[in-house]
């Protein structure tokens, strides 16, 4: 059974490459965005995991947020709303995977070269100002589920200059009985084979994604974006954190600079 769901996952792989290698030159934005949200619902189905998505709100052009549990949540992501991801460089050498994340409009950056930062931060501002719906998610790397990293808080602001809102989301992966199911979690050393059979190998696995209020960026920094973006997440996935207050006079860039998005947290 696990080899006959591991070929079916295979042949849907390519199946995406063909349709972003034929069909994606021809079609339209819209056209497009049907194709990678009917073929993200496929390959949870095939995966054996259900969607459950509570989002009664029309989605504004915003700037998506998430926490991020494992490489699925792109696909949950995209099964509500197509969007252009930001990701880290190397998820661009998985196999297949990694491709498909290029076709699809994904921007990936690299810890460390500053050289790509203002090319890569004006095309996130000019993606949200045509409309696009850019998404990423602020702990910048996965954690396990029951855990919420700080965020990063560089990216939010291209959300300030393009005058649009942030749209937070609370994702988690539940079991049939509701409980955080451990088979999600891609963490550590662990390579993306192995926990694509975890998935494979588990049963009853459910996709939560809840829509939270939007956050207005008129007046903010991005600090205090980062701060009330977690602080709605988790309050969306029912986690304890210590109380957040505002940052009432936040450092860093000046108004109408760039901010260094190969840095630590800011």
């Amino acid at each position: 059974m696990l080899a006959f769901r591991a070929l079916r996952l295979t042949l849907h792989l390519f199946q995406g490459m063909a349709i972003c290698a034929v069909l994606f030159p021809f079609t339209g934005a819209a056209g497009r965005e049907a194709h990678v949200r009917r073929w993200s619902r496929k390959l949870l189905r095939i995966c054996g995991i259900a969607l459950k998505i509570d989002s009664p709100a029309p989605i504004p052009r915003s700037l998506l947020v998430s926490n991020h549990i494992s490489w699925l949540d792109i696909f949950v992501v995209n099964s509500l709303k197509p969007c252009r991801f930001v990701a880290k460089s190397d998820i661009r050498s998985w196999p297949l995977v990694g491709w498909l994340c290029a076709k699809t409009g994904t921007i990936f950056i690299s810890r460390g070269k500053a050289s790509d930062v203002r090319r890569i931060f004006k095309g996130l501002v000019e993606s949200i100002e045509r409309g696009e719906h850019v998404a990423f998610f602020p702990e910048g790397t996965t954690a396990p589920q029951g855990t919420l990293l700080p965020f990063h808080a560089n990216l939010f602001e291209a959300a300030i200059d393009a005058k649009a809102p942030v749209q937070p989301y609370a994702l988690r992966y539940v079991d049939r009985d509701g409980r955080l199911h451990p088979a999600a979690n891609f963490i550590g050393e662990m390579t993306i084979v192995e926990s694509i059979l975890a998935i494979l190998r588990s049963r009853g696995m459910t996709a939560e994604l809840t829509q939270l209020p939007l956050i207005s960026t008129d007046g903010m920094h991005r600090r205090e974006l980062a701060l009330l973006s977690r602080a709605a997440i988790a309050g969306g996935l029912g986690y304890a954190l210590e109380e957040i207050s505002p940052v009432s006079a936040p450092a860093g860039n000046p108004p109408g600079t760039t901010p260094d998005l190969t840095a630590a947290p800011q």
